[in-house]
C-alpha cells in the first residue's frame, strides 16, 4: 500500500534526526577547534615560560660567563637547554615540536653609557652591563594535523630580557 504524498511530507517523526545529521559535524568542528585553541594558548604559555626561565637563569650566571658581552658556549647551551627543558642539563622537551636548542637564540648586549650603582658599581664593567635576551621560535604542532584533519603552520615566538647579576 503506497502513502499519500502529502501525509510523507507532513510527517515530522525523524525530523530531529535528519537536523542532527546535518549539524553534527559542524558541531565536531566546532568542539575540535575549541579544544585546538586551548592547546594553542597552552603551548605559548610554555614557550613564554621557557624563555622567562631561561633568562631568568642566564641572570643568574657568574659574570664571567659574558666576556666581553659574548656568552661562552657552555652558558649558551645551557641557557638554551632550560629554555627548551626546563633544566640546564634536561633532555625532555616543554613541547612536541620543540626538537632542537638552537630554537632558541641568546644575545647579550651591553651598554656603556651611565653611572653604575649597586651590584654593577663592584665589577669593572668596560663594555657596560650586560643584558641577557633569550628569544625563542617553535612551530606549533595542531592538533588537527595530528588526527589527519590538516596542518596549521604557525609559530610560537616569544622573547624575556634580564640584566646579568650574578658573581
Amino acid at each position: 500500500m503506497m502513502r499519500n504524498p502529502r501525509s510523507l511530507i507532513a510527517d515530522s517523526r525523524a525530523s530531529a534526526a535528519t537536523e542532527m545529521a546535518l549539524l553534527a559535524p559542524f558541531l565536531v568542528l566546532l568542539m575540535l577547534g575549541s579544544v585546538d585553541l586551548g592547546n594553542y594558548l597552552l603551548s605559548e604559555h610554555a614557550v613564554q615560560k621557557g624563555v622567562r626561565d631561561a633568562a631568568r637563569y642566564a641572570s643568574r650566571l657568574p659574570i664571567t660567563e659574558y666576556p666581553a658581552c659574548v656568552p661562552s658556549s657552555s652558558a649558551e647551551t645551557q641557557i638554551q637547554k632550560v629554555a627548551r627543558t626546563g633544566e640546564p642539563d634536561g633532555t625532555t622537551a616543554r613541547l612536541v615540536g620543540w626538537t632542537d636548542d638552537t630554537m632558541t637564540n641568546v644575545t647579550v648586549v651591553c651598554s656603556p653609557v651611565g653611572t653604575y650603582t649597586g651590584i654593577y658599581s663592584v665589577y669593572p664593567f668596560p663594555d657596560g652591563v650586560p643584558v641577557i635576551t633569550v628569544a625563542a621560535a617553535v612551530p606549533y604542532e595542531s592538533l588537527f594535523g595530528v588526527i589527519g584533519l590538516g596542518s596549521v603552520s604557525l609559530t610560537l615566538n616569544a622573547e624575556s630580557q634580564s640584566a646579568v647579576f650574578g658573581e
